[in-house]
């Protein structure tokens, strides 16, 4: 699977726009959320169909629209798809629902 984007290419064009959002992210108490986090949260998120005729200012309009909930819950998903939960273990339910 070709793991290229069609707006990849515009990636440092922008990058002064993803730098501003997670300076702001940071304001807000985020500091852990990477650039590369970020860009991939568009890519599998705002940007899943690819427009043929994106604009620059577009680009940069949804990097600038980004909401710290949105991310947050895309990055949660993101989690749970990734990670082998088990609820064999009874005890271990117990623990999490406590």
């Amino acid at each position: 699977m070709d793991n290229n984007h069609a707006y990849d290419y515009f990636r440092t064009q922008v990058q002064p726009a993803l730098a501003s959002k997670l300076s702001e992210f940071r304001l807000l108490g985020y500091d852990s959320v990477t650039e590369q986090e970020l860009w991939e949260f568009l890519i599998k998120k705002k940007w899943k169909k690819v427009k043929d005729e994106l604009m620059l200012h577009e680009i940069i309009q949804a990097i600038l629209s980004v909401k710290v909930s949105d991310y947050l819950s895309f990055a949660a998903i993101e989690t749970y798809k990734t990670s082998e939960f088990s609820f064999d273990d009874e005890n271990e339910l117990k623990e999490l629902l406590k």
